[in-house]
């Protein structure tokens, strides 16, 4: 039950308008817009008809300034003069008129560029009150957070926490809400280093008599492992050994599932995990989830 909508031109901005024809119906055949296929006059009536703001990267405060230009379709800003859109917004914005006109700008991305930032946070499924679940909540989301990182072979130069309340709640009449952030001595991807740190931070946020909602955590300053730069007092035998314990650990997680050796401030249940019991089932994935047939 689930549409399919594909949209096929010479450009990534022009793919990506021949895609929203094929989602709303403009050109008349279900499902697929090949702008290859259509005339020049065709593809000028369509783009006569789509709002400026769905191309690709005209957001809300572009739109406005270029309807204030008088560009008010994508046609409007495919015939628009290129020097004037350098010069009243950007290079980048100038690049999507070429794009508009089929001249490919942007490189194609066949592999999917390393993270700058990798946040893991979670709203709870119950209230949490004690430091002690709460620094819970924020080692298991480091860990998981610190595997995306070593995933990729990089280090992290900076960690940030943060917990708050429900900011919606009626019955709440106190409100809170804390965010910390540490620059690491050295760049890493140690899970034990990093749960040091986030706990550290998180005792300092820390405010009893709340009920805390969601917490998560953040890793920034991200760089490759081969950029690393020790510093005078980090000693190399402990960094190799730190990295083969890590990579171990990973290897045991993903042959026997997550959680299977983890550092010691985890805990084993959580009662702050979050609701599940709606879940869809994992048919391809997961034993327990086949579904069971009974025949008569």
């Amino acid at each position: 039950g689930l549409y399919v909508c594909v949209g096929i031109a010479p450009s990534k901005t022009l793919a990506k308008l021949a895609n929203h024809c094929a989602k709303k119906n403009l050109h008349g055949s279900a499902g697929v817009c090949d702008f290859t296929t259509l005339t020049a006059a065709q593809i000028t009536a369509l783009l006569a008809r789509i709002d400026v703001g769905e191309v690709w990267g005209v957001g809300r405060n572009i739109n406005m300034r270029l309807n204030a230009l008088g560009i008010q379709t994508v046609l409007d800003l495919r015939d628009a003069d290129c020097d004037l859109i350098r010069a009243r917004f950007s290079v980048v914005l100038e690049r999507t008129v070429q794009e508009l006109r089929g001249e490919s700008c942007l490189a194609l991305e066949e592999v999917a560029p390393d993270k700058q930032q990798i946040m893991c946070s979670r709203s709870f499924g119950q209230y949490v009150y004690r430091l002690a679940d709460l620094s819970d909540a924020v080692t298991t989301y480091i860990g998981r957070a610190a595997e995306k990182l070593r995933a990729q072979d990089a280090l992290a130069g900076s960690l940030m926490v943060y917990i708050r309340t429900n900011p919606f709640s009626e019955h709440e009449s106190v409100k809170y809400q804390k965010a910390l952030t540490v620059a690491l001595p050295d760049p890493t991807a140690d899970t034990r280093i990093l749960v040091r740190w986030g706990v550290r931070l998180l005792k300092q946020m820390y405010r009893p008599g709340y009920a805390y909602q969601k917490a998560g955590v953040m890793l920034g300053e991200i760089r490759p492992r081969a950029m690393q730069q020790a510093s005078l007092f980090s000693g190399a035998g402990n960094t190799r050994r730190a990295e083969q314990l890590m990579a171990t650990m990973d290897r045991i997680n993903a042959r026997w599932g997550r959680g299977t050796m983890r550092v010691a401030a985890e805990c084993r249940e959580h009662p702050w995990q979050m609701k599940r019991g709606h879940m869809s089932s994992r048919y391809t994935t997961d034993w327990e989830g086949l579904p069971t047939v009974f025949a008569k």
